[in-house]
């Protein structure tokens, strides 16, 4: 990456408001051909993950990414046995197929009104003792139909179902022609193996799911450092059989984390990726590698849901700091992800041109179908999630059960992050599949537009310049209706 002005540019501290990116010569022919496979590790066809907070990934956020083609990391407060469950969940779940909601025909509406919101296909699959689908029930179908009614009495019987050997394309044509917006997916023997919808068939073009070399859907989990266990925790998670392992705490850059990533480092197989952070430094980023890591995950308090910059005045504009770290990082063969403050494509764009491999995303995915937690409606009809950040006084609960009333009390005194925010639904992207193809469509262009076709020349050739606040807002859409 160059700056515009370099002699002025690499003098200042930067956020991602105050950068934009140049456009340039684009020998390619199509922003489909441009390439995102990540270049830290294998694994993905883009560089977006999900970030490991409570109310962001969970057993459908980490499922759905890498379908997908990201990567999802579950929460260091997760009990292990959770953990397991979810990712024994994932990896035997199919690459290319929603996981389907199912009841029996004797089902009530009101057990398929506690389950039909749970996926973002809004679909509940009416099936026989043999497991193959005899009806369907959408919202449309519940409306209006008392409680306590079969579900028999209340399906539609009229069932287009998908041979799981259909392309994407001719499943895309069947539900076009019976105008559907999603259709159960069978096997040979007529049997339910998925969902698969219309705007799935297309996405599933662009976005390859995140495979391991044993062809299964990848997942990754973190680890705090404060734990005294955490050799035996890190070591439980690996036997699960994990794709990454990142070992997480809000400063980095400390004793306990050099000697938490030297202690995983010597029982983790030397294939398995081990990300740490946070840090923003150089310093930080050089102390990590050289303990054992080999991802840094940089950033302090960019996140939508953290404090820590206005509780304790310590950070760094985002994008100078994902710049620093990542140059120093790659002096020693090794990658950073930018973690936190992305609101738009153009974040993930530039935090990749500052050399970021992968980045992650939270608060951006809290809004959708597939985080924890149940779809709140509030006094005007909208569909809300609760969010809250995992320095706040509700994460450090949570994460603090097992100590003493007193203890917990006095912890709470240093909470960095908002206990609770409502992150509605927004129209067209109540799924994770909508915002993530939001995301890399924004990107496939960013990389035609500044001359790339794969991520590697993207952050070589990318020329970032300097704005003014008018500058930004300039380039936000400000067009009027004028009647």
């Amino acid at each position: 990456m160059h700056f515009l002005h370099p002699e002025h540019d690499e003098q200042l501290e930067l956020s991602l408001d105050d950068v934009f990116l140049l456009p340039g010569y684009f020998e390619g022919t199509s922003r489909l051909g441009v390439d995102l496979t990540p270049t830290d590790f294998r694994g993905g066809s883009h560089p977006i993950v999900s970030a490991n907070m409570n109310a962001v990934t969970g057993k459908r956020m980490a499922e759905t990414m890498a379908r997908y083609g990201g990567l999802g990391v579950l929460p260091q407060d997760m009990a292990l046995e959770t953990v397991e469950r979810i990712a024994q969940h994932v990896k035997h779940a199919h690459p290319r197929f929603d996981t389907a909601l199912s009841v029996t025909a004797s089902a009530t509406v009101r057990d398929v009104q506690g389950i039909i919101r749970k996926r973002a296909h809004g679909m509940v699959v009416v099936i026989d003792e043999g497991h193959r689908p005899i009806g369907i029930l959408t919202q449309a179908d519940l409306t209006g139909c008392d409680q306590y009614a079969s579900a028999h009495a209340v399906m539609s019987r009229n069932v287009v179902s998908l041979s799981d050997q259909v392309d994407n394309r001719e499943a895309f044509a069947t539900m076009e022609k019976h105008r559907l917006r999603a259709a159960p997916v069978v096997n040979c023997g007529g049997q339910l193996i998925g969902v698969l919808t219309r705007a799935d068939a297309v996405r599933l073009e662009v976005m390859r799911p995140t495979l391991s070399p044993e062809g299964q859907l990848m997942v990754a989990a973190a680890v705090g450092i404060a734990s005294s266990g955490i050799t035996q925790q890190a070591g439980a998670l690996i036997e699960m059989g994990l794709s990454a392992l990142v070992i997480d705490t809000a400063h980095g850059h400390q004793r306990r984390m050099l000697e938490a990533i030297a202690a995983v480092r010597k029982i983790a197989p030397r294939q398995m990726p081990i990300i740490a952070g946070n840090v923003c430094t150089t310093e930080g980023t050089r102390a990590l590698i050289e303990a054992g890591a080999d991802i840094i995950k940089v950033n302090v308090g960019p996140g939508a849901m953290c404090t820590t910059r206005m509780q304790t005045g310590v950070g760094r504009p985002s994008f100078s700091s994902v710049l620093a770290c990542a140059r120093a990082a790659k002096a020693l063969g090794k990658h950073v992800w930018a973690d936190g403050g992305v609101r738009k494509p153009r974040d993930v764009a530039l935090y990749l041109a500052a050399g970021a491999s992968r980045v992650m995303v939270g608060t951006a995915f809290a809004g959708t179908y597939e985080s924890p937690g149940d779809i709140v409606i509030d006094s005007e009809g909208r569909s809300y999630k609760e969010n809250y950040g995992m320095a706040s006084a509700r994460a450090v609960e949570e994460r603090t059960r097992g100590l003493g009333a007193f203890e917990v009390a006095q912890k709470r005194f240093f909470r960095e992050g908002i206990s609770t925010s409502r992150i509605y639904l927004r129209p067209g992207e109540e799924s994770v599949g909508a915002a993530l193809t939001h995301m890399i469509t924004g990107l496939q262009s960013a990389l035609t537009y500044v001359g790339a076709t794969d991520l590697e020349a993207f952050t070589t050739s990318a020329t970032v310049g300097v704005q003014t606040r008018g500058g930004f807002v300039e380039g936000t859409p400000h067009g009027q209706v004028f009647g």
